[in-house]
């Protein structure tokens, strides 16, 4: 028996690419959080290595403003991390 969640991305295609959508942002928001947090590193200490202003770093960690960052800013701020970007074919 499938939840209601199951059945309504079943249902809509275009629901699911939106969840999709969000759901990625969602996860790459709470890696660069727990990355942070596992290595003790603040928004601003982030942002000082990254080159980028500490609203940039708030942007990444909150899924709602997170899609406004450019490749580029993404790429500097994971590779301060210790990170880097490996694309893979769905």
């Amino acid at each position: 028996m499938k939840s209601t969640f199951d059945q309504f991305i079943t249902d809509n295609p275009e629901q699911k690419k939106l969840f999709d959508k969000e759901y990625e942002e969602f996860l790459l928001s709470e890696f660069i959080i727990q990355k942070m947090e596992e290595e003790n590193v603040s928004v601003r200490s982030l942002a000082q290595k990254a080159d980028v202003s500490p609203t940039v770093i708030q942007k990444l960690r909150n899924t709602e403003t997170a899609d406004k960052i450019n490749y580029k800013t993404f790429i500097a701020v994971i590779n301060s991390l210790g990170y880097r970007l490996k694309l893979e074919k769905i």
